[in-house]
């Protein structure tokens, strides 16, 4: 069964970073364009950045942009999110997902268990 699983969340101060990771079992996903979301209480979930399998192509969010850097390392595979000042609007828990090159999350196929991620002081 395919699974992925991030890591990498916790407790942080406002402005600080964190830098979350997603890896695969059971498949290689080298070949998969990879996503990462966000859902808080009470919203929906949301995108936030995105990657083609060759890395070539990223995207992301108006909301991270600038903060957020969406990388992978297909040789390790797993794929991260370096997330830089961070706000207390950042609170949410944070999903990876895969096998698509999309905004919407209906267009993934794997997901994570997500990890929470809190910024507050």
């Amino acid at each position: 069964q395919v699974q992925l699983a991030e890591s990498g969340g916790g407790l942080v101060q406002p402005g600080g970073s964190l830098r979350l990771s997603c890896a695969p079992s059971g498949r290689a996903f080298s070949s998969y364009p990879m996503g990462w979301f966000r859902q808080a209480p009470g919203k929906e979930r949301e995108f936030l950045a995105r990657i083609s399998a060759s890395s070539t192509r990223t995207d992301y969010a108006n909301s991270v942009k600038g903060r957020f850097t969406i990388s992978r390392d297909n040789a390790e595979n797993t794929v991260y999110l370096q997330m830089n000042n961070l706000k207390p609007d950042d609170t949410a828990i944070y999903y990876c997902a895969a096998g698509g090159y999309s905004i919407h999350y209906s267009a993934y196929d794997y997901w994570g268990q997500g990890t929470q991620v809190t910024v507050s002081s």
